[in-house]
């Protein structure tokens, strides 16, 4: 039920929508639980998808589980990383190409612009132990 509601709140944010009746069904959600749910199916798409593509998804994450974030942006943050890590799509790739990748690439932008603040030197920090630890460690090449 949450993830229906979140990926709703979500649409209608994009769209521009009230989402008031909505945020009242999931006023009570336990977040710590879902935070933790959420890394055991993300580490598994994570390495089929790569290093790259997982660094978006592990911000988003991180700045789902800080203590600060609030309500509506844990469930825009749980919205696009659930829709994005989950076989099903509004837009099905199959069948319509690339506008079935489009809708991931526009529900990530949109919670992107909308929690970017929220990504601190800390939470990247957090993303880069993770992929290291995930991936190994990426050396970087160091001029001079």
């Amino acid at each position: 039920m949450l993830i229906t509601i979140s990926l709703l709140i979500l649409v209608y944010m994009i769209m521009g929508k009230d989402i008031s009746g909505l945020l009242e069904k999931v006023k009570n959600v336990d977040w710590r639980g879902k935070i933790n749910a959420l890394m055991d199916r993300l580490r598994p798409w994570a390495l089929k998808a790569g290093r790259v593509a997982t660094r978006p998804l592990l911000q988003f994450y991180y700045v789902m589980a800080d203590e600060k974030t609030s309500t509506l942006d844990r469930i825009l943050i749980y919205a696009a990383i659930v829709y994005t890590i989950l076989p099903m799509d509004f837009l099905p790739r199959t069948i319509y190409k690339f506008l079935g990748v489009l809708d991931d690439g526009v529900a990530m932008l949109y919670v992107y612009k909308k929690i970017k603040d929220k990504i601190t030197p800390e939470i990247n920090a957090k993303v880069e132990d993770t992929l290291n630890e995930w991936f190994g460690v990426e050396y970087e090449l160091i001029e001079g």
